[in-house]
């Protein structure tokens, strides 16, 4: 399945190597039996729902459900042309932040799945947004304090304290500065997606990461 993700990401990078990769990606789909490509933005989306399903007894691989992340909104046509009703032919599914909501949009409508699509037509056909992005939801539905204390379990209290002091941080509510902080560093935003998602109470999940694993 790795490979198949690392293949898809290819094909849909365009250049002299994306056909053959589109090839390869054919072929691993097959092999794996996939059913379904989820695209979320970023490492740090991948992290958060694997870990949810696991947290549900799910194991998304194993059902033939890759989670692929775009590396940047803007490519989302070149990623459905390749495993939309042209190519592929799987299911779709996605997650993206409210900003970026008319990319996916226009490219759900630009392969045949929809036209004038609102936020209300994408969740049917398995796409869901939130409200600022993963980080904030997380935030949100957890709440300052509990986030506070995952923060001082991963080790990074004196950092966050010291994040928290520079001038630009001072007028800022807690929840912007958890939410950048954890954007400082490379691989921090993997490790509080899944760190966060560790300590949800099960009523308190975001509603687009519940929605989004439930229709899978």
């Amino acid at each position: 399945m790795e490979r198949l993700r690392s293949a898809i990401v290819a094909g849909a990078a365009g250049g002299a190597r994306a056909s053959a990769a589109a090839t390869a990606a054919c072929e691993l789909a097959a092999g794996v039996g996939l059913r379904t490509v989820v695209f979320v933005e970023g490492g740090s989306d991948r992290v958060a729902l694997e870990a949810l399903a696991v947290r549900r007894g799910r194991n998304l691989d194993a059902e033939g459900i890759a989670v692929v992340p775009l590396g940047g909104v803007t490519s989302i046509g070149r990623f459905l042309d390749l495993c939309g009703p042209a190519g592929l032919d799987v299911g779709l599914a996605g997650l993206c932040d409210a900003g970026e909501e008319r990319f996916f949009q226009r490219g759900l409508e630009r392969v045949g799945l929809g036209s004038g699509l609102t936020r209300a037509d994408l969740e049917p056909l398995g796409f869901y947004v939130c409200v600022a992005d993963l980080e904030d939801e997380l935030i949100r539905s957890l709440g300052a304090e509990a986030v506070r204390r995952v923060v001082e379990a991963q080790g990074d209290l004196r950092p966050f304290r010291t994040f928290q002091n520079q001038p630009a941080q001072r007028e800022r509510a807690v929840e912007q500065q958890l939410r950048r902080f954890m954007g400082t560093l490379s691989g921090r935003k993997a490790q509080y997606a899944h760190a966060l998602v560790e300590h949800l109470e099960p009523t308190r999940v975001p509603r687009p990461l519940d929605r989004l694993l439930a229709h899978l």
